[in-house]
């Protein structure tokens, strides 16, 4: 770390400069020892922070702190001190931020810090679920398998993402398309059509000039609904940033007719698997709902989960407080009563888990499957609409002679 300093020489010099060290105690030993009497010795902090951002441009993926734990757990069993390895695999690091982190890491290690509190500081590239996971390994001294574990569950949530994403992109290609041929029929195509009917002094039929009519007003005012689609959509951004908004956001969204299932149960999914694994690594349950709270994507369904967790602090259980919520579905609510009742609660949350995975990736596969053949009649109806009204302009200059 970079800090700035007043001190004094042995000849009474007032001296100001910068200097790296890992801590401030540290900083004021190397001055000491430089022969300076310190005044003054604080952090630098430059008016634009390069380092971060140099981070905001090389982001760290969740595949790469996934690698990072394997290797890691694989270093500490081999026998190599926990310092060593962390250098070993920042000096491999392609990814800028993951090195400059890393070496942050180290630095709080030598400074005899915790690894868990190392990572903990760097909230953007380590959740706070997986600093406490951490931290129980360290405590347990089973660190090596908690790491594997922490891996295991990111390359599950990795996978599903890539899933979803890699089974809408035909959909959103096709979507694309589809608005281009459609901005490009009505920008240059109808207008020339109405410009040469016009021109002849031709009677179109209604639905042409509708259709032509239509695409003047989008030529002529294009640019306005442009800046008004441009306005309503900032403050739909604007309002969804505000607790309420996100709120309201996050409940639509696990209401939409077709995809709110498939939100809901990849939702649930992911609460019954990090409930399961901060369980079984032995956190109180109270503990391990607040972590999977302040994980959670959905802020609908992380309220609700903040009602449970206060009916579970007045000893009712976990299953009790979720049935009183229309979030959390009656086989999850069932399961968890199974495995309070019977002492394997990770072991149910986990089949749970399986089980709506499951159901989200075939309702997936089945809309996806769905929107295709939907895309395809829709881009098709669009153009046949566009080329039967200016066919039947055509023949009405036919039957008029022209």
């Amino acid at each position: 770390m970079v800090y700035q300093y007043v001190a004094y020489r042995e000849s009474g010099e007032l001296v100001k400069g910068k200097l790296t060290a890992r801590s401030e105690e540290a900083a004021t030993e190397l001055l000491n020892y430089a022969g300076y009497k310190v005044v003054n010795l604080k952090p630098f902090v430059p008016f634009i922070r390069l380092d971060r951002l140099a981070n905001s441009f090389f982001r760290v993926r969740p595949t790469e702190v996934i690698l990072l734990f394997r290797q890691l757990a694989m270093l500490l069993e081999s026998g190599i001190d926990i310092i060593s390895c962390l250098e070993m695999l920042r000096d491999q690091a392609s990814n800028r931020t993951m090195k400059n982190v890393l070496s942050d890491v180290i630095a709080d290690l030598r400074a005899g810090n915790q690894l868990s509190l190392a990572l903990n500081k760097h909230p953007s590239v380590f959740s706070p679920m997986y600093c406490r996971l951490v931290s129980v390994g360290e405590q347990t001294g089973s660190l090596e398998t908690v790491l594997r574990q922490i891996a295991d569950y990111m390359e599950k949530e990795v996978t599903t993402a890539k899933n979803v994403k890699n089974a809408l992109m035909y959909p959103l290609i096709t979507s694309i398309v589809t608005v281009i041929v459609i901005i490009i029929l009505v920008t240059y195509a109808l207008p020339a059509f109405g410009n040469l009917y016009d021109s002849l002094g031709v009677e179109l039929p209604g639905p042409t000039k509708i259709l032509i009519n239509t695409a003047n007003q989008l030529k002529n005012n294009g640019s306005y609904l442009m800046i008004g689609l441009l306005m309503l959509a900032t403050l739909v951004m604007v309002y969804v940033r505000t607790p309420g908004g996100r709120y309201k956001w996050d409940e639509l969204i696990l209401r939409l007719p077709l995809t709110g299932k498939i939100s809901h149960f990849t939702e649930l999914a992911r609460y019954c698997q990090s409930l399961a694994l901060l369980f079984r690594a032995g956190l109180p349950l109270t503990e391990a709902v607040t972590l999977v709270i302040q994980g959670s994507g959905n802020k609908a369904i992380a309220q609700a989960m903040v009602e449970v967790q206060r009916d579970m602090v007045k000893g009712e259980g976990l299953s009790i407080p979720m049935a009183k919520s229309k979030f959390f579905l009656p086989m999850m609510v069932q399961m968890v009563k199974v495995g309070e009742e019977t002492g394997n609660l990770d072991t149910t949350l986990l089949a749970v888990a399986r089980s709506y995975e499951a159901d989200a990736e075939d309702r997936t596969k089945s809309l996806i499957a769905l929107i295709q053949p939907a895309m395809t009649l829709l881009i098709g109806a669009i153009i046949g609409l566009i080329a039967l009204a200016l066919t039947s302009a055509m023949y009405s200059l036919y039957g008029k002679g022209i």
